[in-house]
């Protein structure tokens, strides 16, 4: 680890600590050439690639995941932070599948799975961007899928 002060290459750790809610490392160091102390995190390194609609492979962004859940919570009973757990969660379990890549469409499919049972309006935003609704016959049918009860009869007209 080079010293953000003076570039030397070594350091010592004088505090080490979880942080951000077990999914890193917060290491506070002591450089030794001129004794100034700096502070480093050390986060997993996903290896993970995302296979996209139009065949790029991105790598796996937790943050842009929690940008997605967030857009789709803004003014629902979904906090800040249960998105924040939501996204380390889902991170989690897609780091115990132990596979190199996955697609947009099963990371898509497992998020509205958790949305659905959270927060209706929420899952019905984040299907709406996901799914690329075309009409309001699309967006009626997402809505007939998790609550039929609240759908009446009449078709819907373009």
């Amino acid at each position: 680890m080079h010293c953000p002060f003076c570039n030397h290459q070594e350091s010592k750790v004088t505090d080490s600590r979880n942080a951000f809610d077990q999914n890193a490392i917060r290491r506070r160091r002591e450089c030794l050439k001129c004794l100034r102390r700096f502070t480093t995190f050390e986060t997993i390194d996903l290896t993970l690639q995302v296979l996209k609609r139009d065949g790029r492979y991105e790598d796996f962004s937790q943050d842009k995941l929690i940008k997605g859940l967030d857009a789709a919570c803004r003014h629902t009973r979904i906090s800040h932070d249960q998105v924040r757990a939501l996204a380390y969660k889902l991170t989690s379990d897609l780091m115990e599948r132990q596979v190199r890549e996955i697609s947009t469409k099963e990371i898509g499919e497992i998020v509205m799975e958790h949305l659905k049972n959270m927060d209706t309006i929420a899952y019905i935003r984040f299907a709406c961007v996901y799914r690329r609704f075309k009409d309001v016959n699309e967006l009626k049918s997402a809505i007939e899928h998790i609550v039929p009860e609240m759908i009446t009869e009449q078709p819907l007209e373009r």
